[in-house]
């Protein structure tokens, strides 16, 4: 009974379809009923009539079973779909649709950190939940509290690619993690630091940690550390001068004027876990970046496994290039020298394309950046040491918070892009997988061309009001009320005349 009186809410949109399914039954019964009570020979203008209300009551029964049946799995979807957020209207047309887009689209592998890995996760996630997320997992030199025993700062990527895969973006688990204890014994520990210590000790190794916690926050797609062995970044100059800990590269290198020569990992022999050697050898689709160069995305290419896992795999591999410089790290740095970088570690044939930004930037925020050291990356693509390389120019800068960052959708635009053109050059339109990446694709353009239409709506519109202020004078505007005081009095006076005269 329950589940009937569900289908009467207004809510849940069903009597509309029960009530034509009625009037369909209605209408073929009134045709029966014409037939069968009829005494006479039946004429051509009531055998027109009957024609008419069985064609009208068989079309209302069908659309209203089809609709019926629709609008039924609309709401089992709704209901089971942790994406969707009951407190707000969803976009129902899609549900299914989407639904099945997420959970075969293609197999994507990030490897990354920091808030470029973030990201990136955050658009990809819009398009498939088969996303592997592979953070950097270094030690920073730090102890949070000694007292305590929490040395679990070196999970900092992870956390963040969690919050990036949160199924609600507006979901608590990025607040949850980042929430600091303001008193007590633990004053200054993130609530992340304590639940990765108790997860350590219920699991057999924080590698296990970290993949329990994929299933215990219920994100979309996986995080795995890049190893489960102890890791330290370490850094050479080109001075020869070897830096031992992650934390001190780039002041260190600040301080002594000089480049960095190569990083390196101590212990050099770090396997990657095997799970992420996996994902990449099936992968469809592998984004390197956008990071720290030096202490996020070569460090993780250095692992034993992983470069060697990346130039063997048959995805597209895709290098998001960052857009602002890193002051101590990436100091006077264009595209060719964050790819050359990249190359003189690891060896050619780890990227397929490059995406870089215009470098089409605010200048205010430019500003704001050269206060700290930082820069735009010059767009030269000139000196690539790899020639394979093909590269995608967008204006990809967004301002988000006050920084600049990358724009999300359109690093997973360009990816799932590249997808769908692979698949069609291999004669695989008719593929479902294909399809729906491609109908995603057209969906979300057609979205970017409404908006910019809007916006540029918008600053017509601003535009004509500016001018139409612009017409007036500055007389008028100032005296605007007396002049119309002085209007009305001369009527007045011309009326009393007028009366005056008869």
């Amino acid at each position: 009974m329950r589940g009937i009186f569900h289908w009467l809410k207004n809510s849940s949109k069903m009597k509309r379809w029960i009530f034509l399914i009625l009037v369909g039954m209605a209408s073929i019964s009134y045709g029966m009923a014409n037939i069968i009570v009829s005494d006479e020979s039946i004429t051509f203008k009531l055998a027109l009539k009957i024609i008419l209300f069985f064609v009208i009551g068989f079309t209302c029964v069908v659309i209203g079973l089809v609709y019926l049946n629709k609008r039924n799995m609309e709401l089992f979807i709704e209901a089971t779909d942790d994406r969707i957020d009951s407190s707000k209207k969803a976009n129902i047309n899609n549900l299914i649709f989407n639904k099945k887009v997420y959970s075969e689209g293609p197999k994507i592998v990030v490897i990354g950190g920091g808030s470029g890995l973030n990201t990136t996760l955050e658009g990809l996630k819009k398009y498939t939940g088969n996303l592997t997320a592979v953070a950097t997992v270094s030690d920073y030199g730090e102890t949070l509290n000694q007292e305590k025993d929490i040395f679990y700062r070196q999970l900092e990527d992870v956390k963040g690619g969690i919050s990036a895969l949160a199924l609600n973006d507006e979901s608590k688990i990025k607040d949850l993690l980042n929430y600091r204890f303001n008193q007590g014994k633990l004053k200054g520990v993130s609530f992340s630091d304590i639940y990765f210590t108790a997860m350590n000790d219920i699991s057999k190794n924080s590698a296990e940690a970290v993949k329990n916690s994929n299933e215990i926050f219920k994100i979309c797609g996986k995080v795995l550390p890049i190893t489960n062995e102890k890791m330290n970044i370490c850094a050479e100059l080109e001075n020869g001068y070897l830096i031992e800990e992650k934390s001190k590269i780039a002041e260190t290198v600040y301080d002594k004027l000089t480049k960095i020569n190569r990083v390196y990992l101590n212990p050099n022999n770090c396997k990657a876990l095997p799970e992420v050697i996996e994902a990449i050898k099936e992968a469809d689709g592998i984004i390197i970046g956008p990071g720290s160069l030096y202490t996020n995305i070569i460090p993780n290419l250095l692992v034993n496994g992983v470069a060697r896992a990346i130039k063997e795999s048959n995805a597209i591999k895709l290098y998001v290039c960052n857009i602002m410089t890193e002051p101590g790290l990436t100091d006077n740095f264009s595209v060719s020298d964050h790819i050359n970088a990249i190359v003189d570690h690891c060896g050619t044939g780890l990227i397929d394309y490059c995406l870089y930004d215009t470098g089409e930037v605010v200048p205010e925020f430019i500003k704001k950046y050269n206060k700290d050291g930082a820069e735009l990356v010059e767009q030269d693509i000139s000196k690539s040491k790899d020639t394979k390389i093909k590269f995608i120019k967008e204006n990809m800068s967004i301002i988000k918070e006050d920084h600049v960052r990358h724009n999300s959708l359109l690093i997973g635009n360009a990816l799932i892009q590249l997808i769908c053109d692979d698949l069609r050059f291999q004669d695989k339109q008719n593929d479902p997988e294909y399809m729906m990446m491609n109908s995603k694709l057209q969906a979300d353009k057609e979205i970017r061309r409404k908006a910019k239409r809007n916006e540029k709506a918008k600053i017509e519109n601003n535009t004509i009001k500016d001018k139409d202020k612009k017409k007036k004078s500055k007389f008028k505007s100032k005296y605007s009320e007396r002049l119309e005081s002085i209007k009305t009095a001369d009527e007045k006076a011309l009326k009393k005349k007028k009366t005056k005269s008869k």
